[in-house]
């Protein structure tokens, strides 16, 4: 792992930290250029861009801990992983974190859903009960090998129990050893600071900014002035993908050439500059060089 960036010290200061939700290397890599200090792998992402699909519960874990080791792989940044319910019970829960840890995840954020999970801005959820949640968090808590990788715990209750049900579910999490609230969806900024006045001078808060969602969109600096300490926006990328995507293929089908859109792509040069070409054919170099040299 490199240590560029702690999570747990990071946490404790501030302004909040921003990660921009990925879902593939590129992605990742992206963001670690564009100056980020650490990447969250989505998995509604992961569904949307690899499925085509909803964030319904079907990507699977294997799935997402070999997205997330490529991931790792490229970038050197922290990267946080969604790892939805842990992909069963407790017993599975420790395996998922043991996994995804192996992968090189920094971050394991987990949460209370019935399986099959949806989207944390859907309708229909279902949670688990908390007794069964907070056993879920122990085991995620002593299933890691390096204490500097954060659990973050995640309610949904808000929309299936209410806000103060929500809150005590939190107060659980946290007392079962989670490093990171996350109670999502709030309704308005008043629930967003009564979770900030109950919880943010004892643990650090995740704040999650999700486009057409639940919660009011706030910058990482109003919510820093709230109390928050982790700002994520999971899918955002995705939904800023999709209309540039559709606007192209709308000049291409229209014009059978990419002629007429050229000055909102990147051309080859372009793509290759980003992804370190470069650098990768002088190391091929470097090896060939040796290999001549011994003949």
């Amino acid at each position: 792992m490199s240590e560029r960036l702690n999570l747990r010290r990071r946490l404790k200061q501030s302004p909040a930290l921003l990660a921009p939700g990925c879902y593939d290397a590129l992605s990742g890599l992206l963001i670690q250029q564009a100056g980020f200090e650490a990447a969250y792998l989505s998995g509604a992402s992961v569904a949307y861009t690899q499925l085509g699909r909803p964030d319904i519960g079907l990507v699977s874990l294997d799935h997402v801990v070999d997205v997330a080791a490529r991931i790792t792989e490229r970038i050197d940044i922290p990267l946080i992983v969604d790892a939805d319910t842990g992909f069963g019970n407790a017993l599975n829960m420790g395996r998922t974190v043991r996994l995804f840890e192996r992968a090189g995840a920094r971050a394991i954020q987990i949460e209370d859903q019935t399986f099959p999970k949806r989207c944390g801005h859907l309708r229909g959820k279902g949670v688990i009960s908390a007794q069964e949640m907070a056993g879920k968090v122990r085991a995620a808590v002593d299933a890691r090998h390096d204490d500097d990788t954060l659990i973050i715990a995640r309610t949904d209750a808000i929309a299936v129990e209410g806000f103060e049900a929500a809150m005590d579910r939190a107060e659980l999490f946290l007392e079962a050893g989670a490093d990171v609230l996350f109670v999502e969806a709030p309704r308005d900024l008043e629930q967003m600071r009564a979770v900030a006045e109950r919880f943010a001078a004892r643990v650090p808060l995740l704040a999650n900014m999700v486009e057409g969602g639940d919660t009011p969109l706030s910058s990482a600096d109003s919510l820093s002035e709230l109390g928050y300490r982790l700002v994520i926006a999971p899918g955002a990328i995705v939904r800023a993908v999709i209309p540039a995507v559709e606007a192209f293929l709308s000049v291409l089908k229209r014009d059978g050439g990419t002629a007429a859109h050229r000055a909102h792509m990147t051309d080859l040069m372009g793509v290759n500059a980003r992804i370190g070409l470069d650098e990768m054919m002088a190391l091929g170099q470097r090896y060939e060089a040796q290999e001549e040299e011994k003949a």
